[in-house]
């Protein structure tokens, strides 16, 4: 085969690619031109939890002169990819699945749509259970004396921050039945690392959230929990020894 011969699928894989993130470039920049109009809805909408607990006449407040202008745009931008995710991940799955076996395709589409779900729930879960607990702990521990004002900008980054660490805390069944499905470990040996875990999990809310222990403890029992899930739904998809020979078979 010559060089050219070679170079061709190469050429035609990076022309897919650039194609498939075009598209998934266009959908977030088509959300966000559709949600604009809202973004300073949008930050009320993300910024409640704090204002609803806010001391009487406090106030959040901007410490640059254009923070009102770029900080809800910023926030719109992001809240753009995070509704554009599925359609990103339809690209992703477009663009690998014909390299895929049967077996690979069965189990990468549901784990696709799964961990978009599981993110959602994170985020979901961050701003509706964990975001009053932790504000309203913050507003009640404030000092005499000291007047409660947060800018709008820190504020972002900070419930950005969160909304990640929930987020990405949230894929655990996922990231285990990876690793059971590749065979890097099985759910037996998971399960006897029980303990280990339970501190891991800690550990990590530990180092993923504020320094307080509600957020740390509201981030570690849910991963406790996804953990057991996971655990579970790892068992219906441990690797056989046969499948990759199998599968090429079938091809």
């Amino acid at each position: 085969m010559s060089s050219t011969e070679q170079t061709q699928p190469l050429i035609s894989h990076l022309l897919e690619l650039r194609n498939r993130l075009l598209r998934a470039i266009v959908a977030v920049l088509v959300v966000f031109i559709g949600l604009i109009y809202f973004a300073n809805d949008i930050y009320e909408f993300v910024s409640a939890p704090l204002v609803d607990r806010l001391p009487e006449g406090a106030t959040m407040i901007a410490t640059d002169v254009a923070s009102p202008f770029f900080t809800p745009l910023k926030l719109t931008l992001i809240a753009s990819i995070f509704l554009a995710v599925p359609f990103i991940l339809y690209q992703v799955w477009a663009f690998v699945a014909p390299g895929l076996y049967k077996h690979e395709k069965r189990l990468i589409m549901p784990l696709l749509a799964s961990s978009s779900l599981l993110f959602y729930c994170g985020v979901a879960f961050a701003y509706f259970i964990v975001f009053p607990l932790v504000f309203g702990f913050f507003t009640a521990i404030s000092l005499g004396g000291v007047e409660f004002a947060t800018d709008i900008s820190s504020y972002l980054d900070f419930v950005l921050a969160l909304f990640f660490a929930f987020g990405i805390a949230f894929e655990v069944p996922v990231a285990i039945i990876l690793l059971c499905w590749t065979g890097a470990t099985t759910p037996k040996e998971l399960a006897e690392k029980r303990p280990y875990i339970v501190v891991g999990a800690f550990i990590v809310g530990m180092m993923l959230t504020p320094p307080d222990m509600i957020s740390q403890t509201l981030l570690a029992i849910p991963m406790c929990i996804l953990f057991e899930i996971g655990l579970f739904f790892a068992r219906f998809y441990v690797r056989k020894p046969d499948a990759d020979e199998e599968e090429e078979a079938e091809s």
